[in-house]
């Protein structure tokens, strides 16, 4: 047995004192419902194959989506689940393509504030013997800050898509702003498709490539005319949201400067994240000098819609040790009519056997 393996079985065994059932999932999954869940960028992160008898198939990229699947078709009652063993993830560099993870999923329907304290102070003691730090976030309040901003839908929903893509998002705000050359090339396009008609322009372009219909790319150039006839978005708005994504504190010292913000769409979120607080601190937290990034989890799996946490090590070259969060929208996907508050994490046993050689 490995040290990893070593590592795993502990962790596993502390999770199941602490009430979790221990789960299995299949290897190969479905890659249908992932697909759906995150689209084709999915496929630039996971191993697909084909099967002749059930299609398309992935190796499993995670747990959490199969253990919220199988937990939903049960009926989608309060439990706790626990797991271990490999998943499967394209890499760049030198990382790990194949690698173990332990997890601990919470679904329940009481107290959200009270189940996100409970989980992260598991995987603080689980992992109090080991050189790593916490870092915690919340991705409910980015989402609370887009949804208020003062532009069009399609303008949110854009941003809404890619939070967790911060390139991609910042170079959208800046094109929405007026400003950066994502807003000259749009301007350029824009002028080259009012000379004439959609219709005459498709036509023009020759013989159609691609999966879409002259009539979704029509509705497309529509689309690209009447996002350039909106204003650009006010710099007032622009610069409390970049303030946002850049907060980094404490989590009582955030909280306090986000209170200070005059944006009333977050104030629910806020509240969200004040009882989380008091909540962590009737578990021995001290929320005084626990940090607070705004924007972390955004470069993780799309599932996660409000409380995010990690544990990292000493070592920058090594991927975080333990990442988490609430996911309670993806329970509503998956659960096909039936929902259910849900929280949980992971832990990579290879990365604590790797800073055990530091």
């Amino acid at each position: 047995m490995t040290r990893a393996e070593q590592i795993a079985h502990a962790l596993l065994a502390e999770m199941q004192a602490a009430g979790a059932m221990p789960v299995a999932t299949d290897i190969l999954q479905p890659a249908e419902t992932l697909l759906d869940l995150y689209g084709e960028d999915i496929r630039a992160r996971a191993y697909v194959t084909d099967d002749p008898a059930v299609g398309e198939m992935m190796l499993r990229p995670d747990f959490t989506v199969p253990v919220v699947q199988a937990h939903m078709r049960s009926g989608a009652e309060p439990a706790r689940y626990c797991y271990a063993g490999p998943v499967f993830r394209k890499q760049t560099g030198a990382r790990a393509r194949e690698y173990l993870q332990v997890g601990f999923e919470l679904f329940d329907r009481n107290d959200a504030a009270q189940a996100d304290a409970e989980v992260f102070a598991l995987f603080s003691r689980l992992l109090h013997a080991h050189d790593v730090r916490p870092v915690t976030g919340d991705i409910g309040i980015l989402k609370a800050a887009v949804a208020g901003l003062q532009t069009t839908e399609a303008r949110k929903s854009a941003l809404m898509r890619h939070i967790w893509r911060p390139k991609r998002f910042r170079a959208l705000l800046e094109r929405m702003a007026g400003r950066g050359s994502l807003a000259q090339a749009r301007a350029e396009l824009v002028n080259s498709l009012r000379q004439a008609p959609a219709d005459e322009l498709i036509a023009a372009a020759g013989q159609l490539v691609g999966m879409r219909d002259a009539q979704e790319i029509a509705a497309r150039v529509t689309r690209l005319v009447d996002d350039a006839d909106t204003a650009p978005m006010s710099q007032e708005q622009v610069s409390a949201l970049e303030g946002l994504l850049a907060l980094s504190a404490p989590a009582t010292d955030a909280l306090a400067t986000l209170r200070g913000y005059d944006w009333p769409s977050i104030a629910p979120a806020l509240d969200r994240l004040e009882a989380r607080l008091d909540a962590l601190a009737r578990t021995g937290v001290d929320p005084a000098s626990l940090p607070f990034e705004a924007s972390f989890g955004r470069t993780t799996m799309e599932y996660y819609d409000g409380f995010v946490f990690g544990f990292v090590g000493v070592r920058a070259d090594l991927p975080p040790v333990a990442t988490g969060g609430r996911y309670d929208a993806l329970t509503t996907v998956l659960g096909q009519g039936n929902a259910i508050p849900a929280v949980g994490g992971v832990i990579r046993p290879e990365i604590l056997a790797r800073l055990e050689g530091v």
